[in-house]
């Protein structure tokens, strides 16, 4: 089968799929993508293009995500369109995420050709990340912003065949309108690679040996340090949790940009707000910013935690709580609709009110000071990510199965035993 892929920031969702169908051999992959350098990937043609319109910083806010949108959309277009001119390249199916516009025009160049686009998040003014920090409160102009956004998906659900949400909390933020056109199956998890390991050894520059599972470790994680991911609330949680565990040590995963909601009014950012704010009530040497590690350190790392806290607002799961769910984490996270699809209390993990520091605080001391109380959750939790979300198993047919609804039977692609 001839399958494009479009993303944005290649691979993003597609990862797990598409090097699984460059194993398999006899498909001729194309992946479309505005990343540069774009991953190079085994079997995979790689095309990277521009977008062909970016809206001026002082664009109309109602009207400039469109315009973004617009432009992505129309350059992904004109490369799609310059591939089959040059190389003769026309896909079977077209494969990608809908919320950068990329996906807009498709059907103008191939009106024949089935488009599977992913559907991530839908702004909404109550159950979202706009409205539930009290300490951000939406403006009486909010509402009428969030719809302008929505103008990318309202317009691309006329333009997909099918499409696809990773969640039920990511599908029940859509209008009802939407759902007939969606099936819901996450992107997957590799939990045949993610497994727990006793053994493992991570070495930091500033002590002399490395830590073991022997120690006190406990964890934090977040793609970016910001407040849609709690970091203020892991923050002043911190010194009471330090202070009740003397021999603990936290690493601290994550950059200092901001991807999601507002951004810290501090210079240096909401590191630099949290470090200030909690100053000298905290035994920094056991505190360890490590930024962005390499794949392999990040596991390395949440196999070594004791507790791993995964904090979020209403919003999309990060696959870092269920990867470490794999590797049979004891999590502590926040109690929110999109974690508790993923997380039972008690059961697979142990959930705190998103805004109570000092419970999120006694949780994590509980979880250190008697292990042998929580030590049913990890396996639990794998178990659980196993049958939910594995990528082999469970997500990967699903997704075979919804490409194949949509292309000639001779073109299938056949499912893994």
């Amino acid at each position: 089968m001839k399958i494009l892929f479009v993303h944005q920031n290649m691979p993003g969702q597609y990862r797990e799929m598409i090097q699984w169908l460059a194993a398999q051999g006899g498909h001729e992959l194309v992946f479309l993508t505005q990343r540069t350098p774009a991953p190079q990937l085994t079997g995979v043609k790689t095309v990277v293009y521009k977008p062909h319109h970016k809206p001026a910083a002082e664009a109309y806010g109602l009207s400039k995500v469109w315009e973004e949108a617009a432009g992505a959309g129309f350059g992904a277009a004109m490369a799609a369109q310059a591939l089959e001119r040059s190389q003769g390249f026309k896909p079977d199916i077209v494969v990608g995420h809908t919320g950068w516009g990329e996906l807009l025009f498709f059907k103008q160049i191939w009106p024949d050709v089935p488009v599977l686009g992913f559907f991530e998040y839908f702004y909404v003014r109550e159950g979202g990340l706009v409205g539930f920090d009290p300490a951000d409160p939406p403006t009486e102009h909010s509402p009428f912003f969030l719809h302008a956004r929505n103008a990318v998906p309202f317009t691309n659900i006329n333009v997909v065949d099918t499409g696809h949400v990773p969640t039920e909390w990511q599908k029940n933020v859509f209008p009802t309108s939407f759902h007939d056109k969606f099936y819901t199956c996450h992107d997957g998890i590799r939990t045949d690679l993610l497994l727990p390991n006793p053994d493992v050894q991570v070495g930091l520059g500033r002590l002399p040996a490395p830590l073991t599972r022997q120690d006190e470790v406990f964890t934090y994680l977040a793609r970016n340090l910001e407040h849609a991911r709690g970091f203020h609330i892991f923050m002043r949680a911190l010194p009471r949790i330090l202070r009740e565990r003397p021999n603990a040590r936290v690493l601290i995963l994550g950059g200092n940009e901001v991807s999601y909601g507002r951004k810290s009014r501090h210079e240096g950012g909401l590191r630099a707000e949290m470090e200030a704010e909690i100053g000298s009530d905290l035994d920094w040497d056991r505190v360890h910013f490590l930024g962005r590690v390499p794949y392999p350190k990040f596991c390395e790392i949440v196999q070594l935690s004791r507790c791993h806290i995964y904090l979020t607002m209403p919003f999309v799961l990060s696959w870092s709580v269920l990867e470490a769910m794999s590797m049979q984490a004891t999590i502590v996270s926040s109690d929110v609709a999109p974690v508790r699809e993923a997380i039972t209390h008690g059961e697979t993990g142990l959930l705190v009110d998103f805004f109570d520091h000092e419970a999120l605080a006694a949780q994590v001391i509980d979880v250190l000071a008697n292990p042998q109380d929580h030590a049913h959750l990890g396996p639990a939790a794998r178990a659980h990510v196993v049958e939910k979300y594995d990528f082999l198993t469970r997500c990967l047919p699903e997704h075979i199965r919804q490409i194949n609804a949509l292309v000639p039977a001779d073109k299938h692609i056949p499912l893994p035993a």
